[in-house]
Order: C-alpha cells, then sequence, then structure tokens
C-alpha cells in the first residue's frame, strides 16, 4: 500500500453530523462506526463515533471520531485542511457549502498571487483554506 496523509478530525459528539455534512459537501462513500459495534453496548459513549470514514471520488480521505468519555476534548485549532486546484465550478462549490453556516475568515477573492483564495471555519469548527487557480494553458 502506498503511504497516505489524512486528517482525521476528533469531534465532541457531532462527528456523525460533521461527517454527513462532509459527505453532502465532496460526495463518496461514508462508513460511520460506532463505539457500540467495536467496544460494548453499556458505554454511555455507545452512540458516539469511534472511527468514520468518507472517501471520494475525487481522492479526499477524511477521517473522524468522537472524543470518548472519560478523556478530554480540546477543539481544533492551529491547524487548516487546504484545497486547492484549478477546477474553478467544484473548488468554488466546496467553498460555498463550507462556508455556509460557518464563519468566513477572509473572503473569496482575487490575491496578489493571482488565484482566488478564502478561508473559513464550518460549522463544525474545522478552519478550510480553498485556492483557485487559473487553468493551465
Amino acid at each position: 500500500m502506498v503511504s497516505q496523509l489524512n486528517p482525521y478530525l476528533n469531534f465532541d459528539g457531532n462527528a456523525r453530523q460533521a461527517m454527513e455534512f462532509y459527505a453532502g459537501v465532496f460526495g463518496g462513500n461514508l462508513t460511520l462506526t460506532t463505539f457500540a459495534e467495536f467496544v460494548t453496548t453499556d458505554t454511555p459513549d455507545a452512540d458516539r463515533i469511534m472511527h468514520a470514514l468518507l472517501e471520494t471520488d475525487a481522492g479526499y480521505t477524511i477521517m473522524a471520531a468522537d472524543t470518548p468519555s472519560g478523556m478530554e476534548y480540546r477543539p481544533m485549532a492551529g491547524i487548516s485542511i487546504s484545497l486547492s486546484g484549478d477546477d474553478r465550478e467544484a473548488l468554488g462549490g466546496y467553498w460555498s457549502e463550507l462556508s455556509d453556516g460557518g464563519t468566513i475568515t477572509m473572503p473569496m477573492e482575487k490575491q496578489a498571487w493571482g488565484d482566488e483564495f478564502g478561508m473559513c471555519i464550518d460549522r463544525f469548527g474545522v478552519s478550510w483554506l480553498v485556492n483557485i487557480s487559473e487553468p493551465e494553458r
């Protein structure tokens, strides 16, 4: 197997909602596994997500889990997920959906380097950077 580098997001009880949101944004195949499926149904975490995997047709892989009770949840900070390329339609669509209901920290606009670029924090607290370049000719 070739090595891969994938974001693994941690949530505080809303991993299912977040991953279903990302599946709606990016499409693809979403697999959700609860703690009850792996550990036991006799746990306060039974319905929480132990592991989520989203594999998209674009080749993106996003993984996530809920922080189990008894462990401290630490909100995401100091990291962003970056999407970049020249597919204006796809990237512009992702931007619109990811920023909807979230906070735009830098509007999608033409930048000094010539690309369109925007930053947002989605409704689940995940920071996104989207860079749309001009297609090469």
